[in-house]
C-alpha cells in the first residue's frame, strides 16, 4: 500500500516511515503542506495536523476534494472532543491522538482501509449486505424480499451502518452521519437504534459493541 506521510518533526517521521515499510507499506513524506497537496496519488494519507506553513484542517479538507476515495487519518496531540470531531468534518476517516503505540496505528490503518474498499465497492445507487437491499435513491429497504418502511434517520442510520458492514461505527460517527453534530444525547441513538433493529425483525443484525459503537451484521 502507497502511504502518503505527511509530519514535519524529522524524528518522528523517520521511525513511522521505518515502521511502516517494515510492514511492507511504500511511504512518501512530505514535511509540509504545500508538499502534501502536491504529492501524487496514494491509497492512505497520515495527516498531521500540526504543520509549519498551514492548518492540517485545511489541508485535510484540500486532500479530500481532490480524491473523495482516498483515505485519511489524522494525527495530533490535540485530543479534546471538539478537535476530533473538526478532524472528522474535515474529511479525516479517523483520528489518531498522540503518542500512540504503532499496534494501535496498524490496527487503525486496516480499519479505515476496509472501510474504504467497501465503500468504494458500494458507490452505485443501491447497497447490499447479505438478505438486506438499500435502494439510495429512492430510500427504500427491504429484508428477504420484504420491504421495510423506515423514519428519515433511521434509514440514514442504516446507510451508515451498512457502508462499513462487518466494521464497528463509533457512536460519534454514527451521530456524525447522522446528525451532523456529536452532541445528539445517548439516549437518542439508542433508541433509533432499537427502533431500527425492530423495524428489521431481526434484532441481531445490529450488533452492539459496548463502550464503542455498532456494527451492522454482514452476512
Amino acid at each position: 500500500m502507497r502511504v502518503l506521510l505527511v509530519e514535519d518533526d524529522l524524528r518522528v517521521a523517520a521511525a513511522l516511515s521505518k515502521a511502516l515499510r517494515r510492514r511492507g507499506h511504500q511511504v512518501v513524506a512530505a514535511m509540509t503542506a504545500a508538499e502534501a497537496v502536491r504529492a501524487d496519488p496514494v491509497d492512505l494519507v497520515l495527516l498531521d495536523l500540526n504543520l509549519p506553513d498551514r492548518d492540517g484542517l485545511e489541508v485535510c479538507r484540500r486532500i479530500r476534494q481532490v480524491d473523495e476515495d482516498v483515505a485519511i487519518i489524522a494525527v495530533s496531540a490535540r485530543a479534546e472532543e471538539y478537535d476530533r470531531v473538526a478532524g472528522l468534518r474535515a474529511g479525516a476517516d479517523d483520528y489518531v491522538v498522540k503518542p500512540f503505540s504503532m499496534v494501535e496505528l496498524q490496527a487503525r490503518i486496516e480499519a479505515v482501509m476496509r472501510r474504504t474498499t467497501r465503500s468504494t465497492r458500494t458507490t452505485s445507487a443501491s447497497l447490499e449486505v447479505g438478505t438486506l437491499r438499500i435502494d439510495l435513491d429512492a430510500r427504500r429497504v427491504w429484508v428477504a424480499e420484504r420491504e421495510v418502511s423506515l423514519a428519515r434517520k433511521e434509514f440514514d442510520l442504516l446507510v451508515a451502518l451498512a457502508r462499513q458492514a462487518g466494521s464497528v461505527v463509533p457512536r460519534d460517527r454514527l451521530q456524525l452521519d447522522v446528525w451532523q453534530t456529536t452532541w445528539a444525547t445517548r439516549h437518542n441513538l439508542d433508541v433509533h437504534v432499537a427502533a431500527l433493529r425492530g423495524k428489521l425483525d431481526d434484532a441481531g443484525l445490529v450488533e452492539t459493541v459496548r463502550g464503542v459503537g455498532y456494527r451492522l451484521r454482514a452476512g
